[in-house]
């Protein structure tokens, strides 16, 4: 009898053991199935929630540390009452750090941060760098803890779109795959972040995936959902921000006022972006001019940051602090001037030097005291029709936040969601549709996008600006030995007058050479230097390039249309 049970429970085991090799074979070969992907999704979210968790404790626990704070969320507080020097000498510790960990684990010495997401999600299946990845959270999570003027959430995005590929490339997920498990991540973890489920799902597909694919919501709210539960198991079911009242607002009368605050948020916004970019392009130039070693740049950007800390301790770190003062108009008017001005600087002065972090955060306090600054004004002038300062403190730190992102949608819900209050939806809506239309014309669209755009990436045009360069000429053309390749004296007639595509170009670079020259092919070649003549690989055909670059948009708009 026990013979015959052993053997049942062998033959078992077997069984079991070659439909788990038959699934794993499947799910390489053919992808997960629907079920599979949404446990995956759950398990994606549940590890980004994780990791964002991790890395706001790790936060808590190093300014702690530093600064001796027991609550961060006042740490300008307790910066306050530390010695002039300490608030000098940390921030530059802390860049000098940041500058040896990107200059020994990233070839450019630069965090990555959404735009790097965003650019993964358009151009590379859904993938980021893994290793600087880690080495980006870890500067950025310096950066934060040691004074650092900038957010949590570039950092923790990235982090999240880390992990999708780490699993993507082990199961070996397609493009749309990889692109939709990007999108579970990025959901958890800005829901595990801000507690905020419903706008870290949109978020997700307004600011990433940059499509609304009624196939990818489930999993992605899945993955929000699980990030979600991560955060609260910690903190409990708490809003980052408190409003010590219900704001009140005169609806038609009071409307118009809120319009204005729009349009103003929105130049506010737009020169906080120009401003960075404007800062960054000061660090290139006197890097460049001084040859300061790149590793020391982050240090040089820690002392100016110390030096403004000195005098002026509310530009530390994240800033929950002074946000939470503006929307409770705590502050006087001149108060709430000064401190957006010089949070303005702070941030520069941080993504200047490259320490890391995020902009949405200093967007909302940003916001926040461009709002309550208008506010002050608004009802001291307009006492009879006006509601309270801080729903204009509400609506501002929404407004300047949607416009920096680009992402009306789930800014608007962020801001829901991070302070509790669902009744004064119309003045914070009014006021982030008027911003974001207005951002959205002076800058490509959103500071992230702006940010790819400095790179030569042109994601804001949508598929039809970018697919071009996700081809590189050497794997559409016709080589030299394919049945239907070009002459070669015809190439090399045509390379003498100077038509003719480096193979290792993309795409993009050769389409304007067919534009111009009305020519069927192009020659493919490669240059070895500048006295050595060009080695031909073949021709690029002119329908070749077109049926390539049609399947792209057709795969495109079959994703997210399905």
């Amino acid at each position: 009898m026990s013979n015959s049970i052993r053997s049942f429970l062998a033959e078992s085991v077997k069984k079991a053991a070659a439909r788990a090799r038959r699934g794993w074979r499947i799910l390489l070969e053919k992808g997960p199935s629907q079920f599979q992907f949404w446990l995956i999704s759950l398990m994606i979210g549940i590890a980004a929630g994780f990791a964002a968790l991790l890395f706001r404790k790790g936060i808590e626990a190093l300014q702690s540390t530093l600064y001796g704070v027991d609550d961060t969320n006042m740490l300008h507080s307790y910066a306050d009452a530390l010695a002039w020097y300490w608030l000098l000498v940390i921030p530059i510790g802390g860049g000098l750090v940041v500058g040896i960990i990107l200059d020994r684990f990233t070839a450019d010495a630069r965090v990555r941060a959404v735009a790097d997401v965003i650019e993964g999600a358009a151009l590379k299946e859904g993938r980021v760098e893994k290793k600087e990845g880690v080495a980006s959270a870890l500067a950025s999570l310096i950066t934060l803890s040691s004074g650092g003027s900038s957010g949590r959430e570039g950092p923790v995005v990235h982090i999240a779109a880390v992990i999708s590929t780490w699993v993507s490339t082990w199961i070996r997920a397609d493009g749309i795959t990889g692109r939709d498990l990007l999108g579970c991540a990025v959901a958890a973890a800005v829901s595990a972040s801000f507690n905020a489920p419903i706008a870290g799902a949109l978020f997700a597909m307004e600011v990433v995936l940059r499509h609304f694919a009624v196939n990818a919501f489930a999993p992605i709210v899945i993955a929000s959902v699980a990030g979600t539960v991560i955060n609260r198991l910690e903190f409990g079911g708490v809003t980052e921000f408190h409003l010590p009242d219900t704001p009140t607002l005169q609806f038609y009368q009071e409307l118009p006022a809120f319009l204005m605050l729009g349009g103003i948020c929105g130049f506010v916004a737009v020169a906080l972006m120009w401003t960075i970019f404007w800062a960054e392009d000061i660090g290139h130039q006197i890097q460049n001019r001084t040859g300061m070693p790149r590793w020391l740049r982050p240090a040089c950007s820690g002392a100016l940051l110390g030096a403004m800390a000195i005098f002026f301790p509310h530009i530390i770190g994240v800033g929950y602090e002074t946000t939470s003062l503006a929307l409770t108009g705590e502050l006087a008017l001149h108060n709430a001037v000064i401190f957006a001005v010089l949070k303005v600087i702070a941030v520069s002065i941080t993504m200047a030097g490259r320490m890391g972090g995020g902009v949405f955060s200093p967007a909302l306090m940003v916001g926040a005291l461009t709002g309550l600054s208008y506010g002050l004004i608004a009802t001291g002038v307009f006492p009879e029709v006006s509601g309270s300062v801080t729903l204009y403190a509400l609506a501002g730190m929404g407004a300047v936040a949607a416009a920096v992102l680009g992402a009306p949608i789930s800014t608007t819900l962020i801001v829901f969601e991070l302070t509790g209050d669902w009744q004064t939806g119309i003045a914070v809506m009014v006021s982030v549709s008027i911003s974001t239309a207005l951002g959205s014309r002076l800058v490509d669209r959103s500071f992230f996008l702006s940010q790819l755009k400095q790179r030569n990436v042109h994601v804001a045009a949508g598929p039809q600006a970018y697919l071009l360069s996700m081809f590189r000429v050497a794997n559409v053309m016709r080589k030299k030995d394919d049945p239907r390749a070009a002459s070669e004296d015809v190439c090399w007639e045509m390379i003498g007058e100077g038509i003719y595509v480096d193979g290792n170009a993309t795409l993009e670079a050769a389409m304007p050479i067919f534009d111009k020259s009305g020519v069927m092919f192009i020659p493919v070649v490669t240059l070895t230097g500048e006295d050595a003549a060009p080695e031909l690989w073949g021709a690029l055909h002119h329908v070749d390039a077109l049926r390539a670059y049609n399947r792209a948009l057709a795969a495109t708009a079959a994703e997210e249309h399905r």
